[in-house]
């Protein structure tokens, strides 16, 4: 099994479609196994996209997600990382597919809904920022049966 991180952006809270997304994660068959609703603090929210510091967007990306709650999460499933980012589409919501989460829900790429983890390592270092290890848990899915 594998995890990755999952965060749902100001803008799924601003308009209420936090349920819609977590339906779409959990009937794709991927497990959460720890979820906060919280405010990110303006430093930890830096070093999560400190990769794009020197990009222009940097400063109204931070300003955005630090302007009110998101929701994190660690989510686990066979091919998680590569499974969740084909269900949130492309990164620019206008070339993002229709049926994905970014095609059908948003509009704008930097208020895209929700990031996902791009690799192994990048969810490895965006779990330990977000989640101490005694907030994931470990759960028998009753799903799995169906999972093919």
């Amino acid at each position: 099994m594998e995890r990755t991180f999952c965060m749902l952006k100001p803008g799924v809270l601003q308009r209420r479609l936090v349920g819609e997304v977590l339906g779409r994660i959990e009937r794709k068959g991927l497990q959460i196994c720890a979820l906060k609703m919280m405010q990110i603090p303006r430093a930890q929210c830096e070093q999560h996209y400190a990769e794009h510091k020197e990009r222009p967007f940097f400063s109204s990306l931070v300003a955005y997600m630090t302007s009110a709650p998101v929701v994190a999460m660690v989510v686990e499933g066979q091919d998680a990382i590569r499974y969740l980012r084909t269900l949130c589409g492309a990164t620019n919501p206008a070339e993002a597919a229709p049926g994905t989460i970014r095609g059908d829900l948003a509009l704008v790429t930097q208020n895209n809904i929700i990031h996902a983890s791009d690799g192994p390592e990048s969810a490895r270092r965006e779990i330990e920022l977000f989640f101490d290890a005694g907030e994931i848990l470990e759960y028998q899915d009753g799903n799995q049966s169906w999972l093919g």
